[in-house]
């Protein structure tokens, strides 16, 4: 019996992505090109263990105009040093430059600098989705708050005044245009009526703040 058993060996991610890629040529040809939206593509990321928590995020990130839009805008700005941002835009410009419609593309240079900045992703184990994108916009916002203040501080900026901006708190980016909101908890007493609420951002690092009424 030892005889007659297969031996399978694991693909690797380039023979997985080309096998994945072929099928997904065939199924762009089959549906037909006509049948996609214009100018959008759908392409799958690739799993570098247990990263599906990662891959989700990005996805749905992705299909979210508004923030792809600005995403990609980033990109054609010129800078200096490699982040996390730097990064994303990297694969959002490669998936939207992609000539297929549908496909695979392996996240691997966005994996490698997430788990070089935290050491919480800088494992194979899987971790909370909802906990790495408030991870990923709260950093890409730090991203771009530091970038203006810099921009600022060098006089690229109008009205760039630095003795007014060590106690000013940082200017919204398009990260809180975008995704912030207002959180609000309400308690309400059944003896006495009183009425306790609680507000907190939902994307930026802000203490909670009691009010009773």
């Amino acid at each position: 019996q030892g005889a007659d058993r297969k031996v399978f060996h694991p693909f690797s991610i380039c023979s997985l992505s080309f096998i994945i890629g072929a099928n997904a040529s065939a199924l762009e040809k089959e549906i037909g090109p006509e049948q996609f939206p214009v100018n959008e593509h759908y392409f799958g990321l690739v799993n570098f263990g247990n990263t599906c928590y990662c891959n989700s995020v990005l996805q749905a990130l992705y299909f979210c105009r508004p923030f792809r839009d600005k995403v990609l805008a980033y990109k054609s700005q010129p800078r200096k040093k490699e982040n996390l941002l730097t990064c994303l835009a990297d694969l959002f410009h490669s998936i939207a430059t992609q000539k297929k419609k549908v496909g695979v593309i392996p996240p691997k240079k966005f994996i490698t600098r997430l788990r070089k900045e935290n050491e919480l992703f800088d494992n194979y184990m899987q971790q909370d989705a909802h906990e790495f994108l408030n991870y990923l916009l709260n950093t890409i916002a730090d991203i771009l708050q530091e970038e203006r203040k810099q921009e600022k501080q060098n006089g690229r900026l109008p009205n760039g005044n630095i003795d007014n901006e060590n106690n000013s708190p940082p200017d919204p980016t398009w990260v809180h245009e975008i995704f912030q909101g207002t959180l609000t908890n309400e308690t309400r007493c059944l003896t006495c009526e009183t009425v306790r609420k609680s507000f907190w951002s939902i994307l930026g690092k802000c203490p909670i703040e009691f009010l009773s009424v």
